[in-house]
């Protein structure tokens, strides 16, 4: 009677992984590439204030690699240039939890909790404080964190509060000529108005 039963060849097998190993790093290598790639032309439209031709770029990069923290913060920077504030804020919530000690992400993300500052609500504002407050946390010289506290400030009506932001900033930076043109109005009864956020990226 032939035997019929089927033998195990262990050279089949590591064959087998072999191939799959070599798949999963081209595919890798396919993604890197890529990702490389929208990166480098969103980053360049952004560079060249062009958010909204950036954007597809930068969400493909971000989908590619939702973990690298410049595509996070450059994507939330496109959508809070183009605007679009609230879509930034599950972008930089995701990023601030896997980079805490970035204060780039949290500007960002003081940034778009704001939205425009003219319209911002009070819980917005204090979201936002918070958020920059973080920044100042990770880095006490991070740029424009506290100015931008100091400008929320002003919008409530909180003058001491203001003040102590703005001498922060003009400390930590002491070529911040509108942080000390803020403390000079605020000291006197100059007018505050017209003011904006400092660059976010």
């Amino acid at each position: 009677m032939s035997n019929n039963r089927s033998e195990h060849n262990p050279h089949n097998h590591d064959s087998h992984d072999l191939e799959e190993e070599r798949l999963k790093k081209w595919l890798k290598r396919g993604h890197d590439r890529q990702f490389r790639e929208q990166m480098r032309a969103g980053t360049r439209l952004l560079q060249e204030r062009k958010p909204k031709e950036a954007l597809p770029l930068l969400k493909r990069a971000h989908e590619i690699q939702p973990g690298d923290m410049d595509a996070a913060l450059n994507l939330s920077s496109a959508y809070i240039m183009a605007g679009w504030h609230k879509m930034a804020v599950p972008v930089l919530e995701e990023a601030v939890q896997r980079h805490p000690d970035n204060p780039r992400l949290w500007i960002n993300l003081g940034a778009a909790y704001l939205g425009n500052p003219l319209l911002a609500s009070d819980d917005e504002q204090v979201r936002a404080i918070t958020a920059f407050r973080k920044a100042l946390q990770v880095d006490p010289f991070a740029p424009s964190a506290a100015y931008n506290i100091g400008l929320i400030y002003v919008d409530r009506d909180e003058r001491a509060e203001a003040i102590a932001a703005f001498q922060l900033a003009a400390r930590s930076d002491p070529g911040d000529m509108d942080a000390r043109r803020m403390l000079k109005k605020l000291s006197g009864d100059g007018d505050t108005g017209g003011l904006s956020l400092h660059p976010t990226n």
